[in-house]
């Protein structure tokens, strides 16, 4: 398999922003938000919600479906951000919504404020898994809920890379492997219980007919999920 050239993060968000949808639109979103959704409370009214690596604000609006008044989206591109002001600005609410640029490692958020805080997808784009998982700890208040994903590490294995289309070429982002153990290590490292524990293959139903994808999807985990908790 022919390797993509790959972009940092922040680059390649900038030219994905505007063909960057905010719902689950590939088969390995729809696995990843399946897990996701499963772990989420069933009503969050009364919480503050944060979104760290918000992208366009996927996670943001199923937080506002199940009741959230107080949120905040973090994300390391401006572009993204912007996205997800547009996509929230269209759902009609009133909640108090606040979006800022920023890194997962260095949130631009008081420590203890979230009630639940979320990370979809974007721990990998970080190299030390105990950075972002301690940034996130740290932003999270004692006995509240942390719901993080990431692609699974056995499709590195495979040569799989997370890629996407702009401008009629073809890109990868930059993206860090954390293992499995490192996941365990690391939490107990930094403080975090391991509640729950999804690996979600692909369903063969989300993959479109005559869609170009290796078939040891349909086999192997494509996704990483877990519903961890801050000690209280």
């Amino acid at each position: 398999m022919s390797q993509l050239p790959e972009l940092e993060p922040r680059d390649a968000y900038a030219l994905w922003a505007p063909h960057y949808p905010a719902h689950a639109h590939n088969p390995v979103m729809l696995a990843e938000e399946r897990a996701m959704l499963s772990m989420f409370p069933e009503s969050l009214l009364g919480k503050r919600v944060l979104d760290a690596g918000c992208g366009s604000g996927r996670y943001l609006l199923h937080a506002l479906r199940r009741g959230a008044t107080t949120l905040a989206g973090v994300d390391i591109s401006s572009e993204m951000i912007q996205s997800a002001r547009m996509e929230l600005a269209a759902w009609r609410h009133d909640a108090c919504i606040a979006l800022a640029q920023g890194s997962l490692t260095t949130l631009p958020m008081p420590g203890e404020w979230a009630d639940l805080t979320l990370c979809a997808l974007a721990v990998g784009h970080v190299d030390r898994l105990e950075d972002a998982l301690f940034a996130l700890r740290e932003v999270t208040r004692p006995g509240g809920t942390l719901l993080c994903s990431d692609v699974h590490p056995i499709g590195a294995g495979l040569g799989w890379q997370r890629d996407f289309r702009s401008g009629g070429r073809r890109y990868a982002v930059k993206h860090a492997i954390h293992t499995v153990e490192a996941w365990h290590d690391t939490c107990a490292r930094v403080g975090l219980t391991i509640e729950t524990m999804a690996e979600p293959a692909l369903d063969p139903a989300d993959v479109p007919m005559g869609a170009h994808f290796d078939p040891r999807a349909l086999s192997v985990p494509v996704v990483l999920a877990f519903r961890l908790r801050r000690p209280g």
